[in-house]
């Protein structure tokens, strides 16, 4: 069984950045695409931002133009940079990696990493 594992978050002020890492523990094969979403205390998860195996990005509108999402295709890793940070961003934040296998969609998800931005 692969598992996702998540790195980089933390407490940082407002205006401050972090960067997050997802990598898998084991081979994937037939990766679609890998998300980052994030849930705060009494919300529903929500996508932040997406990358599919062509490179093409999509992003929440709440952050769009402060985070940035790319990957490592080599190492099946998924990264969040995260710019310009605001105390709504707070949240725990999950990675989400889909893959195909016999035309069948499938997905892991991270354990979660807490971000928490102060005002």
């Amino acid at each position: 069984q692969v598992e996702l594992v998540e790195s980089g978050g933390g407490l940082v002020q407002a205006g401050g950045s972090l960067r997050l890492s997802c990598a898998p523990s084991g081979s994937i094969f037939g990766i679609t695409a890998m998300n980052w979403y994030r849930q705060a205390p009494g919300k529903q998860r929500e996508l932040v931002a997406a990358i599919n195996r062509d490179g093409y990005t999509n992003y929440a509108d709440s952050v769009k133009g402060r985070f940035t999402i790319s990957r490592d295709n080599a190492k099946n890793t998924v990264f969040l940079q995260m710019n310009s940070l605001k105390p709504e961003d707070t949240a725990v934040y999950y990675c989400r990696t889909l893959y195909m296998v016999a035309g069948i969609e499938h997905n892991y998800w991270g354990q979660g990493t807490q971000v928490t931005v102060s005002s």
